[in-house]
């Protein structure tokens, strides 16, 4: 038996291997609060659903290459020789006839904690070696703060850090917590997470005399142990909260006007628009009363608060507006570079936020040089697939889509992040060519045309950290591959081959010497900043090593605020953009110059429930939703949907039975959970249950996707995000035998 320390997203872990299996998985003995995910990796290992050699679709392989109905045919198992020719001859053909710009490489996802083998950057670099491809900007978690916050703040990465969380710990008397502060959503972080540390310091902070106040559908979307105050606006109305909030601070004068007259611009064109936004208006927008949303405009005055916003709340239709206003709030208050006061984005998002900065990220592999200069805000990728030349506005540019004729996916699962799934299937559709690398037989390898079997972290040599965490894993492979399975780089190598260019792509390196190499260039770099780590071979057969910080007791703007002339901002004026001169010039109605209130228009569609698509507890995303933990939750084999009991009585639904949840764009099966936890008017499916659809029927799923039923519309012109979080539905009683789960065994091969 081996046991050695490995990373996960979810966190850090020690393990006994037989050589082919995990015999056992246990947390990391120096992660405070292990997150029980970790359930899931031995148990999803050697699944059925696990792709067991290279497949192609029937279709494909008979036909050749073209728009096709992707999704329900067979797939025909073929040898690695034959697989790689195949596809080496399509790349061939599709950039000799059309070019790189018929090309989308997608692998948008958390594809893996190790660093060399980050999927992500292994096929774009491959890609890259070719001639390039179409990229996707942004993301799904935070794509409409990636775009506005610049313009506002002037940076992302800062806020991403944002003030450390021993500063909070010891300074902030009042967590304001737009979103929640949720248990489960900071037990991962990108890249992984050593020590999982939020709780502790939340604690602390309670223990010292901080108050909190979560404001979300969920009660449990903050710790329990924090007390915190619940307060339940109406999905979608948090922006109408902070205006009337703004407006007690502006009437009441409560602003901290020196600090707006020094350190932001904009605010008297923003002030007027206040007038109206009374708590009485705010009462019957949000449900909130008037008197508490008086009251705690005041709290928030008197005390050192800090405001944060989770990035749910920008995953709905104008997400910009609430970041936006909860930075304007944060500047009336005049805290902005304050210890444990101003402003947070994420904190409860995700693991790392409020982590202090390294001083250099862990070593990674050169995606090399794109020459193709398209690209599209990444949560549009139906439309592009759908509407090819069709021109669209994006973060005040006019752009066109191109026309893609071949995506490359590896890593990441679209049918997990993406919204209107029926509509997604269309738009995989059109294609002349879909590849998919994936260790399991998700919808992303379901709707392809050639799927490669490639490793989990398990299964290869890597080295691994998250993007704020100060621990460096050594990540020797703990098992040999399951089935055929393959890792990225060596499939991109061999296909570089076939096509002339394995002298760019692996620059005649393996994949260990790649490892001592990126490992060895990194530790020369931190040297020359004065710090000494271990040469390679100690860190491989050692413990993880500890990355020293850049700024262990950070404060969000510390710097700007003692001198905003010295220290400017990178936006326009250099200061907080309360009314933004550059976003008005754009001319977007749904974007204007300082943040507005705007109703979404999912509230007009005659569904009478407010469906929250947020996170899992039991996974990360759809991530080992065959695993033994993930499963585990499962009702009745579908995914559970939390209801509050009067909403169920008042429908005639009983807990633990399977309920549909419908709307105009689709329906989903879910298993029925009663619970007080979930505001009245409210239901809560997770995101991440294996799309399972109808075959007849792509906008049914059987198993609980709630993206059967989300929008695939913008959260404005200004960022083109996605709005996945919030969508309103009925739910029913489900009549007949609900359809066997197919979404976790693999699909049919000809011939049964």
């Amino acid at each position: 038996m081996t046991v050695t320390v490995q990373l996960a997203h979810w966190g850090a872990f020690e393990a006994e291997s037989d050589g082919k299996r995990l015999t056992e998985v246990r947390p990391w003995r120096a992660d405070p609060a292990p997150s029980p995910i970790l359930g899931n990796i031995a148990s999803a290992q050697h699944h059925p659903a696990r792709i067991d050699r290279p497949h192609i679709r029937k279709g494909w392989l008979d036909g050749g290459p073209g728009p096709a109905e992707r999704g329900g045919e067979e797939f025909v198992p073929v040898s690695w020789h034959t697989a790689l020719d195949l596809l080496a001859g399509e790349l061939r053909r599709v950039y000799a006839e059309h070019g790189p710009r018929a090309v989308y490489g997608g692998s948008y996802g958390w594809s893996s904690a190790g660093r060399f083998h980050h999927a992500q950057s292994q096929v774009h670099r491959f890609l890259n070696t070719l001639g390039g491809y179409v990229r996707s900007e942004q993301n799904y978690s935070y794509g409409a703060s990636g775009v506005l916050v610049p313009r506002v703040l002037g940076s992302m990465g800062n806020l991403l850090s944002g003030t450390s969380s021993s500063v909070l710990a010891r300074h902030t008397e009042l967590f304001v917590a737009f979103g929640g502060l949720s248990p489960k959503n900071s037990a991962v972080a990108p890249g992984g997470i050593g020590r999982h540390d939020l709780g502790s310091w939340l604690s602390a902070a309670h223990d010292r005399g901080c108050r909190f106040v979560s404001l979300s559908p969920l009660r449990d979307d903050t710790f329990g142990a924090l007390g915190a105050e619940w307060l339940a606006p109406i999905p979608g109305s948090d922006t109408a909260l902070m205006l009337a909030i703004a407006h007690v601070l502006e009437t009441e004068d409560l602003c901290d006007r020196e600090f707006l007259a020094r350190c932001t611009v904009g605010y008297e064109r923003f002030a007027p628009y206040l007038a109206d936004k009374t708590p009485e208006w705010a009462e019957r927008v949000t449900g909130i009363p008037a008197g508490r949303i008086r009251s705690l405009a005041r709290e928030m005055a008197a005390s050192r608060t800090l405001i944060s916003v989770s990035w749910s709340l920008q995953r709905q239709q104008y997400g910009e507006q609430p970041v936006w206003m909860g930075i304007v709030l944060a500047a009336m208050l005049g805290q902005f570079g304050l210890p444990g006061g101003g402003f947070g984005h994420g904190y409860g998002s995700t693991g790392d936020v409020g982590k202090p900065p390294t001083v250099a990220s862990a070593p990674r592999l050169s995606q090399g040089t794109n020459p193709v200069e398209d690209s599209i805000p990444v949560a549009r990728i139906a439309d592009m697939l759908l509407h090819p030349g069709q021109r669209y506005e994006f973060d005040g540019q006019h752009r066109e889509y191109p026309d893609i004729r071949l995506v490359y996916w590896a890593g990441g699962n679209p049918f997990h992040h993406h919204q209107d799934l029926a509509r997604l299937r269309r738009a995989f559709g059109r294609p002349d060519t879909v590849v998919v690398h994936d260790p399991f037989w998700t919808a992303s390898a379901r709707h392809a045309d050639i799927v490669l079997p490639t490793t989990m972290a398990i299964e290869r040599d890597d080295y691994g950290s998250g993007g704020n965490d100060p621990t460096l894993f050594p990540m020797p492979a703990l098992t040999e591959p399951a089935g055929q399975a393959r890792d990225d780089y060596t499939v991109f190598a061999e296909l570089a081959g076939r096509l002339g260019v394995a002298g760019r792509f692996t620059e005649g390196r393996t994949a260990g010497e790649w490892l001592r190499h990126l490992y060895q260039d990194w530790r020369d770099r931190l040297a020359t900043l004065g710090h000494e780590l271990p040469g390679f071979d100690e860190f491989w057969s050692g413990e993880p090593i500890e990355v020293p910080l850049y700024e262990p007791e950070r404060v969000l703007l510390a710097d700007f605020r003692a001198d905003p002339q010295r220290n400017p901002l990178r936006t326009p004026s250099g200061r907080i953009e309360i009314y933004s001169e550059t976003i008005a010039g754009f001319g977007y109605p749904d974007c204007q110059g300082h943040p507005m209130w705007f109703e979404p228009e999912e509230w007009h569609s005659g569904y009478p429930l407010h469906l929250i698509a947020n996170q899992p507890r039991t996974r990360l995303h759809s991530q080992l939703d065959v695993g033994e933990h993930s499963r585990s939750a499962k009702v009745a084999d579908r995914e559970p949907v939390r209801m509050h009991p009067a909403d169920a009585e008042a429908r005639g639904l009983r807990e633990g039975e399977p309920v549909l949840l419908h709307n105009a764009r689709g329906r989903c099966l879910a298993g029925l959970v009663l619970s007080e936890e979930v505001a009245p008017g409210v239901v809560q499916l997770s995101t991440g249950a294996w799309y399972d659809p109808d075959p007849e029927d792509p906008a049914f799923c059987g198993h609980g996707n709630p993206n059967v039923l989300t929008a695939d519309r913008p959260t404005s012109t200004l960022a083109q995000a996605c709005t996945g979080q919030h969508a309103m539905v009925e739910v029913s009683s489900y009549d007949g035998e609900p359809p066997p789960l197919r979404a976790h065994s693999a699909p049919e091969r000809p011939g049964g």
